[in-house]
């Protein structure tokens, strides 16, 4: 220390106004003393007192809050008016407001441009900008407001947050401090301060950084961990429980009001609901597939529409779209502002999902609080919930199709070794017509394990078929099985049948209904025996088909199946989704010694 004050002393001597002064030594090493005790440690004390208050800073609060924080103590150290931040968005080439102290967030100005802004040049040099007359300051656009609350002068101070990671980006912003003086001169000293405490703000940044990077590590094992724990259930994974289970693990990090995954057809024409949480409270019923048209939001995500706001908004990005105000957005539909407004939504984020460079399904996230951006860390929390999601999705199907092909198979293999007999026995010409059927049947029920299995990724092509037609097909087939699998004392009835039912759907999707239906309606017969009957029938606008079998179930059970809850298996839970995404209903009657399920779907009328 008193190697540097004696080069201030000396320093001190050259000055013109020193020069005449007549001095000794005792008397320069007095006043060294004094500046030492008196000046540097009363100094130093206050520096170190600030730099610590914005140092112990909780790193837990949102970062708009730190930097308020902070901004604040800049402002009463250095005595200034005000003080605000603007932190560069390399997305869309603006700097963002991100915080004010007093709070005047609501007044300001979302985004200004980084080229031509006072801002934006700090950011671009990373050196200080001293404005001493905004009044007279070109680049400062808005003074209409600093003229009204008083402010004359500014001094911009760069803040940098330097990246930990290659692949990541350095956040770059700027700290403005302004002070009533007009043609204020600001020292070399004040200066210096105020880029320390800028430094020791980018430290309480930092340090959040790496709590959020932990943090997330912690989300993404307890998303994992939940999916897994699902997949060794006896039932198999179900998204309804996936969904319940991990979203309530990202309270902390967005308050949640309710959120969805959707599946993108490959032309980019529709989606399809494919979960949500909460189940029964979403924009679309879960399954349901509707046409991208219907939201400019699905266009523009899915770059089927160009971007034409200002970004006033909403936060348009290749990774996300984020609507700030879904009240006066144009790029959601009135549909949906209606309903943002009933539920108490007040912003919405939009995240794309990729396979292999294709957009294949998307998120939506619905938050109480109106976010104004998300941060990268958290971008990536819902890009890995998405894959996990996608991947939980699959297997979901994969477990679908695995309970599906039990029946079929049973059947086909049935099938296969009657005809196996008779091409033995060699009477040809005698068995010919039975030949020829069963070779039919083999074909079609291996034909429709071969669709079985593709349908884990696509579901082909909806049709109008006879629903009559259908249910007699799987009636016979869940006939062989009840003969593969050796059921006694099963009486089979069927009919009446009403001709030309015809409905639009998935053909697949229908014939696992009825295999469904009709497996648990076989399992369900005492062991004494009991009947099985089918039978269809119109009702009004409504195509229907009813599958009776001997056997009370519950009345408990009704009621939780026909909440779509299912049972310990998985065909009934199968069946409710189906049925779902047909846009149809399914009831269950229970009488005496009877358990009745009628399938209902909208007739399909020719144009």
């Amino acid at each position: 220390m008193w190697s540097n004050l004696r080069n201030i002393v000396e320093a001190l001597k050259k000055e013109p106004w020193v020069r005449e002064a007549v001095c000794s030594e005792d008397f320069w090493r007095s006043l060294m003393e004094w500046l030492e005790t008196h000046l540097l440690t009363s100094f130093l004390d206050q520096i170190i007192k600030q730099v610590d208050e914005i140092v112990d800073i909780d790193p837990d609060l949102p970062e708009q809050k730190i930097l308020a924080r902070a901004t604040r103590y800049i402002v009463e150290f250095l005595g200034a008016s005000s003080a605000s931040v603007r932190i560069y968005d390399p997305q869309s080439e603006q700097m963002l407001s991100y915080g004010s102290y007093p709070s005047h967030e609501e007044h300001r100005e979302i985004y200004i441009p980084l080229e031509g802004s006072i801002a934006g040049e700090v950011v671009k040099s990373g050196r200080a900008c001293l404005v001493p007359d905004i009044m007279n300051e070109k680049r400062y656009e808005d003074k209409e407001v600093v003229y009204r609350r008083g402010i004359h002068s500014l001094m911009a101070i760069p803040l940098e947050i330097p990246r930990f990671f290659p692949s990541e980006r350095d956040t770059r912003g700027v700290i403005q401090i302004y002070f009533p003086e007009r043609g204020r001169e600001f020292s070399p000293l004040e200066i210096k301060i105020a880029e320390l405490l800028a430094k020791r703000l980018s430290y309480v940044i930092a340090r959040k950084k790496i709590i959020s990077m932990h943090r997330l590590n912690e989300k993404k094992d307890a998303i994992v961990r939940h999916i897994f724990r699902r997949l060794g259930r006896r039932g198999g994974i179900k998204m309804k429980e996936v969904f319940n289970a991990v979203i309530p693990e990202l309270a902390d990090v967005v308050n949640v009001q309710s959120c969805a995954l959707f599946s993108v057809t490959g032309d980019y024409q529709h989606v399809t609901l494919e979960a949500g949480y909460p189940e029964g409270t979403g924009y679309h019923g879960i399954g349901q597939k509707f046409a991208v048209s219907t939201e400019p939001a699905f266009e523009i995500i899915l770059g089927l529409r160009e971007y034409e706001g200002d970004g006033s908004y909403e936060v348009v990005s290749p990774s996300y779209i984020l609507v700030v105000d879904p009240q006066k957005t144009s790029i959601i539909s009135p549909r949906m502002k209606r309903f943002a407004q009933e539920h108490n939504i007040n912003s919405i984020l939009y995240i794309p999902l990729y396979v292999e460079g294709e957009i294949t399904h998307f998120m939506t996230f619905d938050a109480i609080e109106q976010r104004q951006r998300y941060r990268d860390d958290e971008i990536e929390l819902f890009l890995f919930l998405g894959q996990e999601l996608m991947k939980a999705q699959r297997m979901e199907r994969l477990d679908d199709i695995l309970h599906d092909f039990k029946n079929p198979a049973i059947a086909s293999a049935g099938f296969a070794r009657r005809l196996k007999k008779m091409l033995e026995d060699g009477r040809f010409e005698e068995h010919k017509d039975q030949i020829e059927r069963y070779v039919d049947i083999l074909f079609e029920e291996t034909s429709r394990m071969q669709e079985l299995a593709l349908s884990i990724y696509a579901v082909g092509k909806e049709q109008v078929v006879d629903m009559s037609e259908i249910l007699r097909k799987r009636f016979e087939i869940n006939k062989e099985a009840i003969r593969e699998q050796l059921k006694q004392n099963v009486i089979l009835r069927e009919g009446p049948f009403v001709g030309g039912l015809r409905v639009s759907c998935f053909p697949i999707h229908l014939e696992r209904v009825f295999d469904n239906l009709l497996n648990n309606a076989t399992k369900a017969i005492p062991l004494k025996g009991g009947t099985l009957s089918i039978r269809t029938f119109e009702d009004g606008e409504w195509a229907c088909a009813e599958i009776t079998n001997t056997g009370r179930i519950p009345e408990e059970d009704r009621k939780r199946l026909m909440q779509g809850e299912g049972n310990e298996g998985r065909g009934l839970y199968i069946t409710y989704r189906i049925m779902r995404l047909l846009g149809g209903k399914i009831e269950v009657e229970s009488r005496k010694n009877t358990t009745t399920f009628i399938v209902r779907l909208p007739i399909h009328w020719e144009e």
